[in-house]
């Protein structure tokens, strides 16, 4: 024979509200720590390029590897045109594929390659430039996907290389080119190439930590239901003899 039993009242109160205590700071604790990992990834991914400019000089120097939060950053040169400029092929404007004119800009011991804009086709005349200039361009890293290049002995290259670049002129590069915010005349503004992403592990521990805990949350309910089932569960009495 079985009988029907049920903890009392306040047992089976004070097991619930317990429960939605655990179970709600769990969940708390797991939405602070998700928070906590987008933003790690949104300030990673920030957009820097509408901040106000700083020297160059300010973000990086000349033998320094590229500051890879720095992307997208506005910056401000000067210094003296070089020779060795170049075109690189199959850029963008606007839905157009076209050439972007590139020149070294000597500040000091170094100098720093700058996309002065985008034309249509690649003319000796526009890639042309001497002189002294103060500019603000916006902070990209070199191109490193190692496309080769079909004529390496024309002014044409298929991408922004500081070690192709290097062979050019006499002094140093810096690790990184300029996209100038200002195109020189004759050619049209060039389209910004990259702006920050955020890597697959930023703020990964954030994120391990916020499924920590609404796997907690969700173990303390099973503990509960579990205590319920067998709280709950009918009493099977011996049988007389």
């Amino acid at each position: 024979m079985s009988t029907s039993r049920r903890p009392g009242l306040l047992t089976d109160l004070g097991a619930v509200v317990l429960t939605l205590v655990l179970v709600g700071i769990a969940g708390l604790l797991g939405k602070w720590q998700y928070d906590a990992w987008q933003a790690s990834r949104e300030a990673e991914a920030r957009d820097l390029t509408g901040i106000a400019p700083v020297p160059l000089t300010d973000v990086m120097g000349n033998d320094d590897p590229f500051p890879a939060p720095d992307l997208g950053r506005p910056v401000e040169v000067a210094g003296e045109w070089l020779d060795g400029g170049f075109w690189v092929a199959d850029r963008e404007q606007g839905g157009r594929s076209g050439y972007w004119a590139v020149d070294p800009l000597q500040m000091g011991d170094a100098a720093v390659l700058v996309v002065r804009g985008w034309a249509p086709e690649p003319e000796a005349d526009l890639l042309a430039v001497t002189g002294e200039a103060e500019l603000t361009g916006w902070l990209q890293a070199p191109d490193g996907s190692l496309v080769t290049d079909d004529d390496p002995d024309d002014d044409v290259f298929p991408e922004i290389r500081v070690a192709d670049a290097v062979q050019r002129v006499d002094v140093d590069l810096y690790s990184a080119y300029l996209i100038a915010q200002e195109p020189a005349d004759g050619l049209e503004a060039a389209e910004l190439e990259a702006l920050p992403t955020p890597s697959r592990a930023t703020g990964i521990r954030n994120l391990l930590y916020a499924v920590e805990w609404w796997v907690f949350g969700g173990f303390a309910a099973f503990i509960w239901w579990r205590w319920r089932r067998d709280a709950t569960a009918p009493e099977i009495s011996p049988s007389a003899g």
